[in-house]
């Protein structure tokens, strides 16, 4: 259903992505306002409320969802509250972005996506972000255009300065890789078939337990084949980039982002600390496209099949993680919705 006028949207959850999307929505894009704001933290709610024209605090996901301010949710809580939530939205027939992961796991996800499949059409926008990346849409057009030839291979690498306290070898799948998993499913148009993980010696920089950096490779349905290193205690800046290889040439994304100087002393650019600075546009854009295509009374981008998968991998993953063996990804059949 088209919906006139500015989009009321309730922020469920208010940590570190909530607030930063409560600000975007708030300062940035256009076409909607942030109606209600949701967190178990009743004084963190007020306070956020207080400083916005016409926003109504919730400590509770479905009192917000009944504000007849709201017209659209996104939530932002930590992954194991999804699942309520997002069913507590299509029993109202709400539009949502949800933060990845869609669920922690991938029965979970799978029974989102059999009662989105039963209202009969997509209500869910899954915040896989890197596809509103100026530089990976581009590298997906020009593949899709096939300027390069037929892809054969990727090459990621994903590197962080450092990992939170209590980062596992569990999250470094669950956490980084599934940004790779969801790129790789969407550059190739193809689902992952399979997940191998090989850990070369580690860095003195990773907290005791934790198995950094990590190299993992997919298969694809294809027989195409993806490489991601996964360093999270690289101790330098924040890297993300990808090569595709093909078989008339290759393109590569993430050596350069912003300015590259040569000067008398040296050559070079910078690096970026963390992945709010290398994906802000993205982060901004890919809410601004979710408004407008809500307004519209439409659903684009990833899908509750998207996030499945990529917990269906991810689960793959953490197999060969502590078995060291290639783990075959199981997938149920795509239901037509997602076709």
């Amino acid at each position: 259903m088209t919906q006139h006028g500015t989009l009321g949207v309730a922020v469920i959850g208010t940590g570190r992505m909530g607030s930063d999307h409560v600000r975007r929505i708030d300062d940035v894009i256009s076409g909607a306002r942030v109606a209600a704001v949701v967190d178990i933290d009743a004084a963190r709610v007020k306070a956020i409320a207080d400083g916005i024209e016409g926003c109504t605090p919730y400590t509770d996901p479905v009192a917000a969802m009944d504000d007849p301010a709201v017209g659209a949710v996104l939530i932002a809580s930590p992954g194991p509250a999804h699942e309520a939530t997002l069913l507590a939205a299509f029993e109202r027939d709400l539009p949502v972005l949800c933060e990845k992961p869609l669920t922690p796991d991938a029965e979970s996800a799978l029974r989102v996506l059999r009662a989105e499949e039963k209202l009969g059409h997509r209500r869910v926008q899954v915040g896989f972000m890197r596809r509103y990346d100026a530089d990976y849409m581009k590298l997906k057009d020009r593949l899709d255009q096939g300027a390069y030839g037929r892809p054969l291979m990727l090459h990621n690498k994903h590197r962080n300065p450092n990992c939170p306290p209590g980062f596992t070898n569990a999250m470094m799948i669950n956490d980084s890789a599934v940004h790779e998993i969801d790129v790789t499913r969407w550059l190739l148009d193809e689902e992952i078939t399979s997940v191998r993980v090989l850990f070369p010696k580690p860095t003195d920089k990773a907290p005791e337990g934790l198995s950094d950096p990590q190299l993992i490779l997919f298969e694809t349905a294809s027989g195409r084949i993806v490489d991601t290193e996964l360093f999270v205690n690289c101790g330098f800046g924040y890297q993300v980039m990808c090569e595709a290889v093909c078989t008339d040439g290759t393109a590569r994304i993430g050596d350069n982002h912003g300015v590259f100087a040569n000067t008398a002393t040296g050559w070079g650019g910078t690096i970026d600390p963390g992945f709010e600075d290398r994906f802000a546009d993205a982060y901004d854009r890919q809410v601004q496209r979710w408004v407008d295509a809500t307004r519209r009374g439409e659903v684009e981008g990833p899908s509750v099949w998207d996030g499945y998968a990529a917990a269906a991998v991810c689960e793959a993953g953490v197999r060969a993680q502590e078995t060291g063996e290639r783990v075959t990804v199981e997938l149920a059949e795509r239901p037509a919705l997602y076709r």
